[in-house]
């Protein structure tokens, strides 16, 4: 017995000081950061621009903050704003006063049919100016294509909308309604970007943690095969344990490149959900992982859902955007007032030059534009819009009733999640015991290979279930702040960018 201590002794001494670290690589990118942002047409960042220091901690807070700033989609929905913003502007011109110069020089016939005026050119905006021709001239078959005479005329015109029965006004109200949308696209856009980025952060972390689970067994059945290697040697154990040993190893080798490659996608996934494909230098995570209690009820959740959901807000909006365009439509049933005048020089004489003599004329005076019939066309216009407000408006039933789908499905899930969490560690911890007094019972030749093993598998098994828990409770917990619209509040009262806080406007209209 005293034998066997020692050599059990030996062999655990030798396992620590021969056992090492496996050196597997991480994958690698065939090109390096610079030269994938140089094959697209974008210019790739500048060291000082890169919101990221290379090997520096990166928070969720900051990814998020990052993702907001950065994201391709992102910087399309705002955009997108911006022509809303111009469409709001185009629509207020109508209701200002439009000023036009005109400037016109003709060279032309004039042969003159008896005593009719000759029309010698016709003007934008209703103005034509008429030339004497030959007055009281009888008709004569007799002209000419060769007599020239020049006709020029310049003015300034100006016309100013005075009423209508809600064309003008209506289209503004319009634009503006489909601005907010504009915003609250943005805004939904936004809710969908900080999950991802979310999803995406915690699985690098999962998967960061995985890759330590399966480095530990690693060594761990390296260390084994040291001592059944010694105890084989010393005809304690048969030849036998020392290759399932191995065969154990090599299996632990192939778990951890399949945990490194995972790392490294992840990796790569979280540099897209920050908009930051092939430019993101390496960095590390700081998180800490959580299983707080849930407090949270369903009724309140769907409420604070109706809330702050931004596609709530965009339907609501292009609503009230589909009944201004009612409201234009029914303006053609009534006439339109506008007050018009224009001052007009207006030369006239028998060759081209000089000495060709002009006169001034001005007029000022109101226009009423009254559409009699149209072939029907205000009538078909108006139904158009009123099916628009409808589509719109059962499309807010929708959204609503799967907002309650989504709020819902999301507090069951991330309830259930922290059940998980403690079924998981409970089984781990019974399974780390497991194993570690297999492990003894190996040692002093009271089991066998087959009872490390399966202690082996089962434990491993359960710390990567644990850390999937974790990672499938802050999941669930950030799909129901992006069911409610909680997400999207919380990342705007973060320091960051201010101009991003303008967005909370579309909270405060609620």
């Amino acid at each position: 017995m005293l034998i066997l201590i020692i050599i059990t002794l030996v062999a655990l001494s030798a396992g620590v000081a021969t056992a090492q670290e496996v050196p597997i690589e991480p994958r690698r990118l065939p090109v390096t950061p610079n030269q994938l942002a140089i094959k697209s047409d974008k210019v790739p960042m500048q060291p000082a621009e890169m919101p990221i220091k290379p090997n520096s901690e990166l928070t969720l807070e900051r990814a998020i903050q990052i993702a907001l700033h950065y994201h391709p989609r992102i910087l399309q929905r705002r955009s997108e704003v911006g022509v809303a913003t111009a469409k709001v502007g185009e629509a207020r011109s109508a209701a200002l006063t439009q000023v036009y110069g005109t400037l016109q020089n003709l060279n032309g016939t004039a042969n003159s049919v008896g005593a009719a005026n000759v029309l010698l050119s016709t003007v934008p905006f209703g103005f034509n100016p008429r030339g004497t021709g030959e007055i009281n001239q009888p008709t004569s078959p007799s002209w000419s294509l060769s007599r020239i005479q020049s006709t020029y005329f310049s003015g300034i015109n100006f016309s100013q909308w005075l009423y209508d029965f809600g064309r003008v006004r209506g289209f503004i109200d319009q634009r503006k309604y489909e601005h907010d949308a504009a915003v609250a696209k943005l805004a939904f856009t936004e809710l969908e970007i900080i999950f991802e980025v979310e999803k995406r952060y915690w699985w690098l972390l999962a998967t960061h943690e995985i890759v330590r689970v399966y480095q530990e067994a690693v060594n761990a059945r390296n260390e084994e095969m040291r001592l059944a290697e010694i105890l084989a040697r010393t005809d304690l154990r048969p030849k036998l344990d020392v290759y399932v040993f191995k065969s154990d190893l090599e299996r632990a080798r192939f778990h951890l490149v399949e945990a490194l490659n995972a790392e490294a996608d992840a990796k790569v996934a979280l540099d897209n959900a920050m908009g930051l494909s092939g430019a993101a230098p390496p960095y590390r995570l700081r998180a800490v992982w959580s299983d707080r209690p849930i407090t949270q009820k369903v009724e309140d959740a769907v409420k604070l859902a109706f809330k702050l959901r931004p596609d709530i807000t965009m339907l609501e909006d292009l609503i009230q955007a589909a009944d201004r365009q009612i409201v234009q439509a029914r303006s053609d049933f009534f006439p339109t007032l506008y007050a018009y005048g224009n001052y007009m020089q207006v030369g006239y004489g028998g060759q081209p030059g000089p000495g060709m003599s002009s006169v001034p004329n001005y007029a000022v005076g109101l226009v009423a534009n009254w559409p009699i019939f149209n072939g029907f066309e205000t009538v078909s216009q108006v139904a158009e819009a009123k099916y628009r407000k409808e589509a719109f408006r059962h499309a807010l039933e929708d959204t609503e009733q799967r907002i309650i789908l989504e709020t819902q499905t999301a507090l069951l899930n991330w309830q259930a999640s922290l059940d998980e969490i403690r079924a998981a560690k409970a089984a781990r911890d019974a399974s780390q015991l497991e194993y570690e007094l297999a492990q003894v019972r190996y040692r002093r030749q009271l089991g066998n290979t087959v009872d490390v093993q399966v202690a082996e598998q089962r434990f491993v098994a359960d710390s990567v279930r644990y850390i999937n828990s974790l990672y499938a409770y802050e999941v669930a917990r950030a799909a129901y702040e992006e069911a409610t619209g909680e997400s999207l509040r919380k990342a705007h009262l973060l320091p960051g960018d201010s101009g991003q806080l303008r967005l909370l406007k579309h909270l405060e209209r609620r």
